[in-house]
């Protein structure tokens, strides 16, 4: 029997400048999908770029190589995660001055 677990990681939070989401353990899973739900993005010309992380230890980063497609709106957003240790997360930059108002949901199945 394949195991599922669905976690709410951020919810409805403010980010501004930088997007991380909280690090979250995943070594017993054999894929990954993050769902990056964007309600509000405010700002001129506003854009964000986020991308996956991974850690040997879940204090220092390496980008993971996959990448969610540049958000400059509002809406629901995924990126998939199929090699990976224990640690995961969502890093990313927001454009100057702008500010969005996201939650973060991971997936996973072994």
């Amino acid at each position: 029997m394949r195991h599922f677990q669905a976690s709410a990681v951020e919810r409805r939070k403010h980010f501004k400048g930088t997007v991380s989401s909280h690090p979250m353990e995943a070594g017993w899973a054999g894929e990954a999908i993050f769902f990056l739900i964007v309600e509000e993005l405010n700002g001129k010309d506003a854009k964000v770029n986020a991308y996956v992380e991974i850690s040997p230890d879940g204090i220092n980063w390496i980008r993971e190589g996959a990448a969610f497609p540049v958000i400059d709106k509002p809406g629901y957003y995924f990126c998939k995660v199929a090699h990976f240790g224990n640690w995961l997360r969502i890093n990313g930059e927001i454009t100057d001055e702008a500010e969005i108002k996201a939650s973060v949901h991971l997936h996973l199945k072994s």
